[in-house]
């Protein structure tokens, strides 16, 4: 019983005491200030070295990566710029070809308003030399037909009153008769 007495004893005597009989060491009183004193050492020791090696290395890398960003921003900047100035160029060279193409067009219009303009006039003149020739034609073809159709009146009223009296007519009062009807 004694060995379980002392089995049970050394389970429950991992946090305060080892198989031994002795304490676990950072509950023992007596070296509780030393290891307070190794512990301030070595914490001293750690924040020295990480203050003067590590964080520096760490502060360098965040500088560069600062500056690296600031960089890369005014790079990004500086080619938003002379984007906005390309463009700006572009837009001034549209408006310019746009203002060239519309003043062309203006004056090949002109042009062309010009020529139909000729043209017209030159057509109008030969259509009224046409016409002239034309109202001739026609005054020469009435003459021409007056003329016939005064010699057939003529004609016509002696052998109507011919066939109506059985005389006929002398010409000069047919030709006052025909003459007077024509002009009524």
């Amino acid at each position: 019983m004694a060995e379980s007495h002392g089995a049970a004893k050394g389970t429950t005597a991992h946090t305060e005491a080892d198989a031994h009989g002795r304490a676990f060491p950072p509950f023992q009183k007596d070296t509780f200030a030393s290891q307070l004193v190794s512990l301030l050492i070595a914490f001293v020791a750690l924040y020295l070295i990480v203050s003067r090696i590590a964080l520096p290395r760490v502060g360098s890398l965040l500088d560069e990566r600062q500056n690296a960003i600031e960089g890369d921003l005014a790079d990004a900047q500086k080619l938003k710029d002379e984007s906005d100035s390309a463009l700006k160029a572009y837009e001034n060279d549209l408006a310019a070809a746009r203002a060239r193409a519309q003043a062309i067009s203006n004056e090949t219009r002109e042009k062309l308003n010009a020529a139909s303009e000729a043209e017209r006039k030159r057509l109008e003149e030969q259509l009224s030399i046409k016409l002239a020739g034309a109202e001739k034609s026609i005054a020469s073809t009435r003459e021409a037909a007056m003329r016939n159709v005064r010699g057939i009146a003529a004609e016509a009223a002696a052998a109507i009153v011919q066939r109506l009296t059985g005389v006929l007519p002398d010409g000069k009062s047919v030709d006052r008769a025909v003459d007077a009807s024509l002009k009524g």
